[in-house]
């Protein structure tokens, strides 16, 4: 190995900068980060709505979801 790739941390993007140092590039930005959290976000609740959309379960995780927008 010529060198080792290092990331500063600027601002709040700890994720990015640790999975970028891990592997040794510039591979995530934050746009790109940002776009994987919100597929990850509707899997999880396309997930949670095959309980059933009544279901007590849906509604505290789409409140919890609310929270956090």
């Amino acid at each position: 190995m010529e060198s080792v790739f290092h990331e500063k941390q600027e601002g709040s993007l700890c994720a990015q900068h640790c999975l970028n140092n891990l592997l040794q590039g510039e591979y995530f930005s934050p746009v790109e980060l940002s776009s994987i959290a919100h597929q990850l976000d509707e899997e999880e609740r396309m997930r949670m709505a095959e309980g059933g959309v009544t279901s007590q379960a849906y509604r505290t995780f789409l409140e919890v979801q609310e929270q956090y927008s």
